[in-house]
């Protein structure tokens, strides 16, 4: 999101623009319960309720979805082994 855009989305909430996308990040990219987001806030001394959060996940969370999606990497065709070689009653296999 552009700086204007940011701005204005966040415009009317309590809490600074970067603890509403900590929240909703962390939220979609662990997983992790609206309560289990609660408390990692909880523990860096921000007290939101889970509900407050859950709100900000159905506003906010497909921009973060979306984007996360989008920063993975593509599953691809290619696969990359490593050999093994375990003696057994003194063959190698």
């Amino acid at each position: 999101m552009t700086k204007a855009k940011h701005s204005r989305a966040f415009k009317g909430h309590r809490f600074p623009p970067e603890i509403i996308a900590y929240a909703v990040w962390s939220y979609f990219r662990f997983p992790l319960s609206l309560r289990d987001v609660e408390d990692l806030l909880a523990t860096r001394c921000i007290i939101v309720s889970y509900e407050t959060i859950r709100k900000w996940v159905g506003k906010f969370g497909t921009n973060y979805a979306a984007s996360i999606r989008r920063d993975r990497t593509a599953p691809s065709d290619k696969w990359h082994l490593d050999e093994v070689v375990t003696p057994i009653r003194g063959r190698k296999f």
